[in-house]
């Protein structure tokens, strides 16, 4: 299929170069999809259906057999030979039970090594013979050791995430899952699905993923090529948000109250107290003729323009246009005939200009942002009665700021001018937007997000209670609200398919202090895991045991407090072991990867030592959202699991 597409000639079949130019950027792009992966197998399942899918299963009609893969491949004559894992006839691989067969016959899971097929194993759904049975296929695959980024999970997902992959384009999801409930991957599956079923609409409007850092992203971005998805954008909302630099930080306070949703009405007021009613007449001078707009019926223009709620810049560009129509309405009852050249005239006209600029000035979204955060009396003017004097205090600069350049901007700050810039200007919107850990986002933030879907839907992705800022999401519901998506389905995934047994429960002794409310996740792996708190002396028995995980096949992860990390490092080079960073790809030498707890959120590694659980819960401002981080670094092991310390443990992990 590569090389035919490679083998187009298409010289004699564009108009012009510009069309030659898309047709091959297209024909790349093609090319690009099609790129063969040496370990990964084009088909993993096979469906035997009774009858042919769509015939009426009373004619007796003889059933198909179709294979199952992540790509759809036809032979040299275009005829099927594997079907899109996406594909409505695919469907039943994922929902069929011996309750609900679906007309499927028998369903066939194939197991592979290195690319090699290697085993494969049947279930005869439509048999009553045949006894139930947990298939060895899929819980191999879900146990698999990981090395490198993030693969795809078409060949294991499971009914209920299947369900959420294929809901809707119109609606927007919101999905709560514990650590190993596969989240994450049913989010980008789900953007997958939707650039399968509604191509040619997300072609025009777009889709992105949003993540809450650059490790992140990087850990997740080799799963859509893989199913062939090239167009899929990838950004944190620092990225989308990123209008200044950002060179400062604020105080836990200070960014509590400036990511409340109550700063969008300050920035409200202030972005249109810019606009000043009008006191004068305009007069407008044509020729021999004068035309006079009066003051009260130039009031009455800017009033309208107010009521209708438009964005500020399309109000001003549209107020020269009402006063140019102002005139002509004048000309035509005093008898001539003015067009459309004769208003676009008059609106250009000086003295328009110059009553434009002085009821309805141009406002730069950061210069505002930089006057309430240094002006006191500017900012007490707009936030009257919405924020109190504390506030206030806690969220100005405490030296002034000559300039926009200047200014140590923080990333809170940055997406205050976002939200002015859309007050001023509508911000494009997305066809789909998916958005990661959003259990760390403040009201402001998701705001930032819902502007990028306003005419879109949404995925978001989240764990109340891996929760590590003092204003993560409370409730969903919420969460939804300041998306702009309060009609969204919340569904919560609660079966546990990455974190072995024993480590799973271990970490949910700590939900009745960090989030109460919250189903526990039920492991559904048979291999309990490997899991052990040790008592050490030092860096050496952290070292040592990072040695002896290392001795196992796939990646390895030591998770330490910040505060611990500069010393571990020190520690590892001095034993001779190498190691990655977060977000660096393991390779067959290297499979260490030494991880800031601050970073460990959505990371996960076949092996994991995690040092001085309680000085981890220290390096937080809280208790509260000390746990959480200890909460989020205990569930990243998919294998395996030491913890080392030698201060005492968390009273709550007794």
């Amino acid at each position: 299929m590569r090389e035919d597409v490679a083998s187009l000639d298409i010289r004699d079949v564009t108009a012009n170069w510009v069309n030659a130019e898309v047709l091959a950027r297209q024909i790349d792009d093609r090319i690009k999809a099609l790129a063969d992966l040496s370990d990964t197998p084009l088909f993993f399942g096979r469906l035997d259906y009774l009858h042919s899918p769509g015939a009426d299963q009373a004619e007796g009609a003889d059933g198909e057999r179709f294979y199952i893969g992540r790509r759809h491949v036809h032979d040299a004559d275009g005829d099927p030979m594997v079907i899109d894992w996406r594909a409505p006839v695919s469907q039943p691989f994922y929902r069929a039970s011996r309750k609900n067969p679906m007309d499927v016959g028998l369903r066939r899971r194939f197991g592979y090594t290195g690319g090699e097929l290697t085993a494969y194993e049947d279930e005869h759904l439509s048999d009553p013979a045949e006894a139930a049975a947990t298939s060895k296929l899929l819980q191999q695959e879900i146990e698999r050791p990981r090395v490198g980024p993030m693969r795809d999970i078409v060949a294991t997902i499971q009914p209920e995430q299947d369900e959420i992959v294929r809901s809707g384009l119109s609606g927007t999801v919101c999905v709560q899952g514990g650590p190993g409930t596969g989240k994450t991957a049913v989010g980008l599956h789900r953007v997958a699905y939707l650039l399968y079923a509604h191509r040619d609409r997300l072609a025009r409007t777009g889709t992105l993923v949003i993540g809450p850092n650059k490790s992140f992203l990087h850990y997740i971005e080799q799963v859509l090529p893989a199913l062939g998805e090239l167009t899929v954008q990838q950004a944190t909302v620092d990225d989308l948000v990123a209008h200044v630099e950002v060179r400062g930080a604020d105080d836990a306070a200070a960014a509590v109250v400036k990511g409340d949703a109550r700063m969008a009405e300050v920035l409200r007021r202030a972005v249109y107290a810019h606009v000043t009613l009008p006191a004068e007449p305009v007069v407008v001078v044509r020729g021999s003729r004068r035309w006079r707009v009066p003051a009260y019926e130039l009031e009455e223009i800017v009033r309208e323009l107010l009521d209708r709620g438009i964005r500020y810049g399309a109000a001003r560009e549209a107020l020269p246009q009402r006063i140019a129509h102002a005139v002509l309405v004048q000309m035509e009852r005093a008898g001539e005939a003015p067009d459309d050249r004769v208003q676009d005239a008059v609106a250009r006209n000086t003295a328009v200009k110059a009553a434009v600029k002085a009821i309805w000035p141009p406002v730069d979204p950061a210069k505002l942002v930089l006057r309430l955060l240094s002006d006191a009396d500017f900012l007490a003017a707009h936030s009257e009665g919405v924020l109190t004097e504390d506030e206030r205090k806690t969220i100005l600069w405490a030296k002034p700021v000559r300039s926009v350049k200047s200014a140590r901007w923080s990333a809170a700050d940055a997406v205050l001018i976002d939200e002015a810039a859309d007050l001023v200007e509508r911000t494009h919107s997305l066809g789909h937007v998916v958005l990661d850990e959003a259990q760390d986002l403040s009201p402001m933030q998701y705001r930032a997000v819902g502007r990028r879907c306003t005419t879109g839907s949404a995925t978001v992705l989240g764990d109340l209670a891996q929760g590590t800022t003092p204003w993560a999401t409370r409730t969903w519901e919420e969460a939804l609200a300041h998306l702009g998506k309060s009609g969204g389905i919340i569904e919560e995934l609660t079966a546990g398919f990455r974190v072995p047994t024993d480590v799973i429960a271990y970490a949910s002794r700590l939900l009745p202090h960090i989030a109460p409310n919250l189903t526990p996740v039920a492991s559904v792996r048979e291999n309990p895991g490997f899991f052990e708190v040790r008592t050490g002396e030092g860096d050496a028995d952290v070292v040592a045991a990072c040695g002896e995980l290392l001795r196992n096949e796939g990646s390895t992860g030591l998770i330490a407090a910040d505060a611990r990390v500069p010393a571990l490092a020190e520690a590892l080079t001095a034993a001779g072991l190498p190691y990655l960073a977060p977000g660096e790809e393991t390779t067959a030498e290297t499979r260490l990867t030494l991880v800031p707890a601050s970073l460990a959120k959505g990371l996960e590694y076949d092996y994991v030592v995690l040092d001085e659980p309680q000085a981890v819960v220290d390096g937080e401002p809280d208790e509260r959202t000390g746990l959480r981080r200890l909460y989020v670094s205990l569930t990243r092991a998919v294998s395996g699991l030491i913890i080392t310390h030698t201060a005492p443990l968390p009273p709550q992990l007794a």
